[in-house]
C-alpha cells in the first residue's frame, strides 16, 4: 500500500481533504490503514509539489477520518504477452 497522506480536515461538501507530496488520478480508490475501501479522488487541486486532494468519502462518516492516514493500492499492471516468431 502507498500512502496518501493525513486527512486535514472535511470540506463543507462533505469530502475528505489530504495533503500529498505526489499527484493522484481522479477516480482512483482510497482505502484506510486496514485495507477498508474509504473513497475515490474527487479531485486535485494546489501547488504541483504538494497537491492537496479531495476524496469522496462513501459509507462512513466523513468527520471520523479527520486526523487518519489514507492508502492507495498500488495498480495491478497487465502482463504482457511474447510473440511467438
Amino acid at each position: 500500500m502507498r500512502r496518501i497522506g493525513r486527512v486535514l480536515h472535511m470540506s463543507p461538501s462533505e469530502k475528505a481533504v489530504i495533503k500529498t507530496s505526489r499527484p493522484l488520478r481522479i477516480g482512483e480508490n482510497v482505502f484506510d490503514e486496514n485495507k477498508k475501501f474509504v473513497g475515490k479522488v474527487f479531485d486535485v487541486f494546489g501547488p504541483v509539489r504538494t497537491p492537496y486532494v479531495e476524496v469522496d468519502v462513501k459509507n462512513r462518516r466523513a468527520s471520523d477520518l479527520v486526523g487518519k492516514m489514507l492508502y492507495q493500492l498500488p495498480s495491478k499492471r497487465k502482463k504482457r504477452s511474447k510473440k511467438r516468431k
